[in-house]
């Protein structure tokens, strides 16, 4: 087998946009982008600062939004730096470090997910064992169980790619260096490769998705037998906010990667990934801000503190 890696740099194929509408696209881009990275900051800030929010749900959502901060700035600054300067070359190195932390931190959001599910069943299935059930140092193990697997998972499909060789073809049908694109330029043999992806990668997202739906289910028959309205309105805002996450984040990644399309990079896959990539970042703190009482109520005392010096 040939190891030797012959082009150095790979061409980024971009977004489907005509020409004329890539400043309007640009600024929407950027706009989005901003509002990713000031929304997580504001979410991870506030729990770092406001004690009633030192909890374990809280302490997910911390390092979920700062998962989200992470895997968006993956991507976007090289996608706006791309379409500001009309050069889509990233070096072969460049290549696969973005691949690796964009499988890292997308396999993170898988992890913590699970994990918040499982806080939520906890809390509203089994609360009198809650506090000791959801110890600190359970908390913290469960991240860094997330922290580990994501890097395990990465690191072996970057040293996959990176045995392989690429030829003549250059261009990445996408818009970043997803490891699909990637396998489709290869000139040597990727048989490993794609058993490895379907050996993991298949059941890194359909076994956390259906861990998810058995809690959820378990949520609601535990609810169920509750009479009173109030209690089961304030667990369904509480849960709402996860769910929704849940299901923008999933049911992209779903319809992108296990419902394939047959052409290489259409209009239709390149919205997909950018909802996962952007959208569904952008929009966690929203979600999470609008439907917490609790956020919302540690936005405003943040605010009211400020003001008052």
């Amino acid at each position: 087998m040939n190891n030797n890696t012959i082009i150095t740099q790979f061409l980024l194929l971009g977004l489907p946009i005509p020409s004329k509408h890539q400043h309007l696209f640009y600024s929407l881009f950027l706009a989005m982008y901003l509002t990713t990275v000031l929304g997580n900051l504001i979410i991870i800030f506030l729990i770092l600062l406001d004690f009633h929010l030192h909890t374990p749900m809280y302490f997910f959502l911390s390092n979920l939004s700062f998962s989200d901060l992470c895997f968006s700035s993956v991507t976007m600054p090289k996608l706006l730096l791309n379409m500001q300067n009309q050069d889509t070359s990233i070096t072969y190195a460049g290549c696969l470090t973005q691949m690796y932390f964009f499988d890292l931190f997308a396999d993170l959001e898988v992890f913590l997910l699970v994990v918040m599910a499982y806080d939520r069943y906890v809390a509203i299935c089994l609360p009198l064992h809650y506090t000791s059930i959801m110890s600190p140092r359970l908390c913290v193990c469960l991240v860094l169980l997330s922290w580990v697997f994501s890097m395990l998972n990465s690191t072996l499909y970057t040293l996959l790619l990176a045995r392989l060789s690429f030829c003549k073809d250059n261009v990445v049908r996408h818009f970043f260096c997803d490891i699909s694109a990637l396998l489709k330029l290869a000139c040597s043999d990727i048989y490993i490769n794609e058993l490895m992806i379907f050996i993991l990668g298949g059941p890194l997202v359909v076994i956390p998705f259906l861990l998810i739906v058995v809690s959820y289910v378990r949520i609601v028959f535990s609810i169920l037998k509750v009479s009173s309205t109030r209690v089961i309105h304030k667990v369904f805002s509480t849960c709402g906010s996860h769910l929704s996450v849940v299901s923008l984040f999933y049911g992209t990644i779903i319809g992108l990667y296990l419902c394939p399309s047959p052409n290489n990079f259409t209009v239709k896959k390149a919205s997909m990934a950018m909802m996962y990539t952007v959208v569904t970042p952008m929009l966690n703190p929203f979600i999470y801000s609008l439907r917490n009482r609790d956020i919302k109520e540690a936005l405003i005392k943040v605010i009211t503190k400020k003001i008052s010096l």
